[in-house]
């Protein structure tokens, strides 16, 4: 339990979670372009690309999305200890502190959605 009394100890934290909260986004955005590239090279260019090429670009860019959508849920986790360290007195009155909790679990929640769509998608 924190003993500082202070509300910039919630403030950092609530920062440190927003830029995590950036990051997954970062990763997940980046996943989904890269996993869209091979699909991309085969319709500009069918005789060049091949498919193993495809197949590659489509697990690659999965393999980030899922690292964005576990950074989002490990920060939303971290954030909530956090919460859950502070005194009373390091929460200004009638401030909302979990909606930044709220939306990190539910970009995790939707980037897991998104995989299960796209491995869904590429065997159905």
């Amino acid at each position: 339990m924190s003993e500082l009394k202070d509300p910039r100890v919630l403030f950092a934290a609530e920062r440190t979670l927003l830029s995590w909260n950036r990051t997954s986004l970062s990763l997940i955005a980046f996943g989904f372009i890269v996993e869209r590239a091979g699909l991309l090279l085969q319709a500009l260019a069918p005789a060049m690309s091949h498919p193993a090429q495809v197949m590659l670009t489509f697990w690659i860019g999965v393999v980030f999305i899922v690292l964005g959508a576990l950074s989002s849920a490990f920060s939303a986790r971290q954030y909530a200890v956090v919460l859950r360290s502070l005194a009373p007195e390091e929460f200004p009155p009638g401030y909302a502190a979990r909606w930044g909790l709220a939306v990190n679990g539910l970009v995790a929640l939707l980037g897991g959605l998104l995989v299960i769509a796209l491995i869904v998608g590429r065997i159905g």
